[in-house]
């Protein structure tokens, strides 16, 4: 059933106060997220490759343990290495051919963190466990089944909305920024564990950014302030483009207090505070657009890690963004659009049981004028759901 209304309420931007958070790649959640994800992408391929379709798994269980370190300006050592720890279910033997999915899993976990954390060494700083089991006869029977795309494997709901709020815009752009690869080479002595916290309040926009300083790159509690004085005027200057606020307030490390020391300064050994002083866990991260947004609704599946062509944890939270940005991109007049997704365990996931845009319409534009257009999106997108599928499972949709 596609049920087409209009939404009630007011645009995110109309109201008064507005609270918006991201977690960048070297948060805790982030980095559970992000190795399930690539575990999950790395499965897809090889069980394609051997078998020439996904198999039943699920490695959307995932813990990362902090360890502990001795800090001091100029550096430190590791004295217990973090802890990742992968669980859930997956196809250990198929058609007569076992496949390595522990070492699977571990390859992949090392090679992400290689690439994104500039100061772990995944085989020195990084212990892994694998707690992966086959699944249940009756899920794993799922993937036995005939029919050009699978049944649920649960009964789940999705939400997806388009576009970003500026306020939402502003929060995702600037942990990129501080993340990019241009802003590391400039300023080494960032770490990876960003956290920014957005809060509009009216026309005026209130940023807490959290990020470390690699202390083998400070030399002293001096060292420390000026350099952080540094980068919060290139975080201010990074901002000055976004005129959708009458101001910007950048708040940055507002634990720090002079004076004390170690106990004053945010340092980190390894860039992510997994190191000694956090974990992590998926689902408790950024949803699948990037963002933690306290003003939208919000579904309460994880979805990284999941199976991309049965789980519709995964699948339909990652396809309630992309029809809502095609129904706002395709069809005039809109100010918001809001798309909801519910399956039904059992029935092939391109018939939910309920699919339904509320939509924020222009002034002077009527529900009835875009109704069928958008009827058309949501029977295009789901006719296509296998192709969607496939991209999933390559990783060309981000998840947090």
């Amino acid at each position: 059933m596609i049920v087409v209304e209009a939404f009630k309420g007011k645009a995110v931007a109309d109201h008064r106060v507005e609270i918006v958070e991201r977690k960048g790649t070297g948060h805790p959640d982030f980095i559970c997220d992000s190795i399930m994800e690539m575990i999950s992408i790395a499965l897809s391929r090889e069980y394609t490759k051997k078998f020439g379709t996904i198999l039943h798994y699920n490695i959307d269980k995932g813990l990362l343990a902090a360890g502990k370190t001795d800090k001091r300006f100029g550096g430190g050592s590791v004295i217990k290495p973090m802890e990742l720890t992968i669980g859930d279910r997956a196809t250990f033997i198929a058609g007569g051919k076992r496949i390595p999915v522990k070492e699977i899993a571990i390859e992949a976990a090392k090679s992400w963190a290689k690439k994104n954390l500039r100061f772990v060494d995944p085989e020195r700083h990084i212990k892994y466990r694998v707690v992966l089991a086959p699944g249940s006869e009756e899920l794993t029977d799922i993937f036995q089944r005939t029919g050009a795309v699978r049944v649920a494997n649960d009964t789940s709901a999705a939400v997806g909305y388009y576009p970003m709020s500026p306020t939402e815009t502003v929060v995702f752009e600037l942990e990129r920024c501080l993340n990019s690869k241009q802003f590391k080479t400039k300023f080494p002595e960032t770490g990876e564990d960003i956290k920014v916290m957005g809060l509009r309040k009216g026309r005026g926009l209130d940023l807490t950014v959290a990020m470390p300083f690699i202390s083998r790159y400070i030399e002293s509690e001096e060292d420390y302030f000026l350099k952080k004085e540094l980068i919060h005027n290139e975080m201010i200057h990074f901002l000055k483009s976004y005129k959708d606020f009458d101001r910007i307030d950048v708040h940055f490390n507002t634990l720090d207090e002079m004076g004390r020391g170690l106990g004053g300064v945010y340092l980190s050994l390894l860039g992510t505070s997994a190191e000694d002083a956090d974990s992590g866990q998926v689902g408790r991260g950024n949803r699948v657009n990037g963002l933690i947004s306290m003003n939208r609704p919000m579904g309460t599946e994880a979805a990284a890690g999941k199976n991309p062509v049965s789980h519709v944890g995964k699948i339909y939270n990652v396809l309630a963004h992309k029809i809502a940005k095609d129904i706002y991109t395709e069809v005039e007049g809109l100010r918001e659009v809001y798309v909801l997704l519910l399956s039904r365990i059992g029935t092939p996931i391109n018939r939910p049981q309920m699919a339904s845009a509320q939509i924020l319409l222009s002034r002077g534009r009527r529900l009835k004028d875009v109704s069928r257009k958008i009827r058309d999106i949501f029977e295009r997108e789901l006719s296509d759901i296998s192709k969607f599928c496939k991209a999933l499972s390559r990783g060309v949709y981000p998840i947090c």
